[in-house]
């Protein structure tokens, strides 16, 4: 098998191995509108390979189902209409059986196709690819939150044991950068793939600053609790305030406090709190009062890149195979990558001279440029190979279900 073949069948097998504990109800259920279910997840990285790579460049393909493409489509209009995102949950049929048969016809399609394939439609490939590593990470999310959901919290995967570690030290500051920096795709080891939202590279320029060599961790966390810091509006964003008194919110997602104190719930059940493993699961709103009470800020992604890009984006807990995923203490410091993707101060929007692609392609991330805050350096949860220190993540600022933290930076001047 040539590279382009071998990178196809590497990207879908993890996804399959990450799936496989799952029964039917279990890839079936969508614990909320912003979630999707397991088995949508594995058709629709499916349906992207179908619909752009088969359909569009392989002379006399024919869809696997006429009527799936209304089903598994995510949100491009180019495409046509498509199953509204908050009734994914209502797909009893097909079963997860069917969307595995999907998916094995597909492979045979592009395993009998991919060697006849042009250098652009091979570059579509590996889109598919990055885009599949994505729903790789957005599939274990989903999959946490719906088992959260149930009483018995049961884990999908056994808990790993290993040697205890001790709590990190103070926090130490790095200069950073101050002056004119480039930043943006093609700054980050020359990796050649990088989503349309990374460009172009483009020159920032950055005051005098400071920002802290590892994540904020749990025992962080657990001092700004007990200091009162989700009662204190003083702390807080006025959106920020508002909603975590419409939502009751007074810990990270998946926590709870019994008798023993704080435990957390992941994959691999319900545990309690490690405080040298990196803080997760929170908002922005939430990343920015701990800023705010820690005496500092979060830093913006300029800043933010400008340090990782010295570092190896390979290093760190990122997803290497199914398991007992979840953050883990840091190793070493400084480290910018993995464990758990790093809120920053920035809006997501586009850099100057964006200029999203035509067609459908175009949609992938341009007309989500609105309302949405920057997270950097991937998680546990995210592929290794699949991060760069360019890579800009996007959610609301109230979102906390996927593996998110924060780092601190600080002003000097």
């Amino acid at each position: 098998m040539g590279a382009a073949q071998d990178r196809y069948h590497s990207v879908r097998k993890l996804t399959g191995d990450l799936a496989n504990p799952l029964s039917d109800a279990d890839a079936t259920i969508q614990s909320m509108p912003d979630a999707s279910p397991a088995k949508w997840h594995l058709a629709h990285t499916t349906w992207f390979f179908e619909t752009f790579i088969l359909r569009d460049h392989v002379p006399g393909y024919r869809h696997y189902r006429a009527d799936w493409p209304f089903l598994f489509n995510s949100y491009y209009e180019a495409e046509g209409a498509r199953l509204a995102r908050a009734a994914r949950g209502m797909l009893s049929r097909p079963s997860l059986a069917d969307i595995l048969d999907y998916r094995a016809a597909v492979d045979a399609a592009m395993d009998r196709a991919i060697g006849q394939l042009s250098p652009q439609v091979l570059a579509l490939v590996d889109l598919g690819c990055q885009h599949e590593q994505q729903h790789q990470e957005l599939l274990l999310t989903d999959i946490l939150h719906a088992f959260s959901l149930n009483p018995l919290e049961d884990a999908l995967w056994p808990r790993e044991s290993g040697a205890p570690h001790g709590q990190p030290g103070p926090l130490s500051w790095l200069d950073g950068i101050e002056g004119l920096v480039e930043i943006g795709a093609g700054t980050t080891g020359g990796r050649e793939f990088a989503f349309d939202c990374e460009g172009p590279r483009h020159t920032a320029l950055l005051h005098s600053h400071q920002i802290a060599d590892r994540q904020v961790t749990n025992a962080d966390w657990l001092a700004f609790m007990a200091d009162g810091g989700y009662d204190d509006p003083r702390l807080w964003l006025s959106d920020g305030w508002a909603w975590r008194q419409a939502n009751d919110i007074q810990a990270p997602l998946y926590w709870a406090d019994g008798e023993n104190g704080w435990t957390s719930f992941a994959l691999s059940g319900r545990n309690p709190v490690d405080p040298a493993a990196p803080v997760c699961h929170v908002s922005f709103y939430e990343a920015d009062a701990f800023a705010t009470w820690a005496g500092a800020r979060l830093p913006t992604e300029a800043e933010w890149e400008a340090a990782a890009a010295q570092h190896d984006p390979d290093r760190g807990n990122l997803l290497d195979r199914a398991g007992d995923i979840r953050p883990r203490p840091a190793q070493d410091a400084p480290s910018f990558f993995g464990d758990v993707w790093e809120w920053t101060g920035s809006a997501f929007r586009p850099y100057p001279g964006f200029r999203a692609a035509d067609g459908a392609i175009g949609e992938y991330n341009g007309k989500f440029m609105s309302g949405q805050c920057v997270l950097r350096g991937g998680s546990c949860a995210t592929p290794r190979g699949h991060m760069r220190a360019s890579y800009r993540n996007f959610f609301y600022p109230h979102h906390r279900w996927q593996f998110m933290g924060l780092r601190l930076a600080r002003d000097m001047a």
